[in-house]
Order: C-alpha cells, then sequence, then structure tokens
C-alpha cells in the first residue's frame, strides 16, 4: 500500500513538473495567464475536495492525507510559477529580468516558504499583487486545506466507521 501511495505521488509530481516545463509559458497573453492561474485555482480546489472525500472513504486515511498534500501543494506551486515567467516574459520590469521556468519554479517555492532571499523580487505593482495574491493562498493552504485534510483523518479514524474499526480499549484499573 505504501509502495503503491509512494508512486502515485513521484508520478503525479512528475507529471505536473515535466507539465510544467513543456508549455510555452513565453507565449502567453496576460489575460490567457489570469485565466490560467484562475482556473487552476479552482482545480486545485477541485482536488482537494476529491481528496478529502478519498481520505474518507480509505482504509488508510493518514496515508492517503499524505498523498493528498503532496499532490496538491506542487500543483499550487506550478501554478503560480507558470504565472510569474508569463508575467517576466510579457514585461521585465516586473521582475528586473526575465525568469525562466526553474526561476519561476524557485521563486514560488520562496514566497510559499516565506524564506524571501531577495534575488528575485516583485518590481510592479501587477507583480505585486500576484505574489501578494500567493502569499494569501498560501496561508490558506497551510491553515485552511491541511486543517481540512487533518480533519478528513480524524473523522476517518472515529469509532463505527463504516469499515466497522472500533478504538483501542484501555484497560480498566
Amino acid at each position: 500500500m505504501i509502495a503503491w501511495a509512494v508512486l502515485r505521488i513521484v508520478g503525479s509530481a512528475a507529471a505536473l513538473v515535466a507539465l510544467y516545463y513543456a508549455l510555452p509559458l513565453n507565449h502567453s497573453s496576460a489575460w490567457a495567464t489570469a485565466t490560467m492561474l484562475v482556473i487552476g485555482l479552482v482545480v486545485f480546489v477541485g482536488l482537494v475536495a476529491f481528496q478529502v472525500g478519498a481520505i474518507l472513504r480509505s482504509p488508510f486515511p493518514g496515508l492517503r492525507a499524505i498523498e493528498a498534500v503532496t499532490t496538491s501543494v506542487p500543483l499550487f506551486l506550478l501554478l503560480f510559477a507558470g504565472t510569474y515567467v508569463v508575467m517576466a516574459t510579457r514585461s521585465a520590469s516586473n521582475f528586473g529580468e526575465r525568469l525562466t521556468h526553474t526561476d519561476g519554479l524557485y521563486f514560488a517555492v520562496t514566497v510559499f516558504s516565506t524564506v524571501g532571499f531577495g534575488d528575485i523580487t516583485a518590481k510592479t505593482e501587477a507583480a505585486r499583487l500576484v505574489v501578494t495574491g500567493q502569499i494569501m493562498a498560501d496561508l490558506i493552504i497551510l491553515g485552511l486545506a491541511i486543517k481540512i485534510i487533518l480533519g478528513a483523518v480524524s473523522r476517518r479514524r472515529q469509532p463505527g466507521d463504516a469499515d466497522g474499526a472500533q478504538p483501542a480499549q484501555r484497560p480498566h484499573r
């Protein structure tokens, strides 16, 4: 079961990263970028909802929760990384330089982790608004999405679940 979960995690992350690097992000328009980000975030929310349902149905909810987090977060980060690459390509003034796919991913991860090395910075109001949006979404993901996923694990492990699992009894003294 663990090996299968690891395979799904690695496979989905590899597929997402390969798709990200294959996309011709340097040929997108500003509207296409905004649309891509909004649709991507809707897909992200749908993926989290699907994952919560899968956790509630799983005989191994903890393992399924780990899988949910490790497949959802890369999607989220790659959505913002792609947006940053397109913004930097459309106007070098957005970030002070053009960003490669790797630069965009690096920047999205540093914003997500709140490290912020300062080597890549948002220079225009539009870029700062997108980065601010990512920061706010980061807080939501770190707070709400993880709480929902862990709540699903906890709920699934409660006595009287569909699989009939009962909590271990403590010995009486």
